[in-house]
């Protein structure tokens, strides 16, 4: 379970952030968690309402996630598909030569302040 790493390192950025901007609690971060990134959402959530319970400017702090939909593009015939459907072969013109657009991402969107 990689999502306990990954909740220490938002931790980390969000208290950097706030303390550059003076805040004294987070009640809310929120992320964006790409369909294809092998992060599970709802341990994501899990690790979050644990490990906030020790940080003073944190405490009682929600975590929302929004996904991103993973999406591919063919390079052969130029169309984008969802990955998670078709993977890498391209439904369109049966092609393998493709990427990744989006859907990978594990990012903060958004830290919501209070004043408490």
């Amino acid at each position: 379970m990689h999502e306990l790493g990954i909740v220490f390192y938002i931790i980390r950025d969000v208290k950097q952030v706030a303390e550059e901007n003076h805040a004294k609690h987070i009640s809310k971060v929120v992320m964006n968690i790409g369909e294809v990134s092998t992060v599970v959402p709802y341990l994501l959530t899990d690790c979050w309402d644990w490990a906030v319970k020790k940080e003073e400017m944190l405490t009682g702090c929600k975590m929302e996630i929004e996904t991103i939909p993973g999406v591919t593009y063919c390079e052969d015939c130029h169309q984008e598909y969802g990955t998670v459907e078709h993977g890498k072969t391209c439904p369109h013109c049966g092609s393998a030569n493709t990427y990744l657009l989006r859907g990978n991402e594990v990012e903060i969107k958004a830290i919501e302040v209070t004043d408490e």
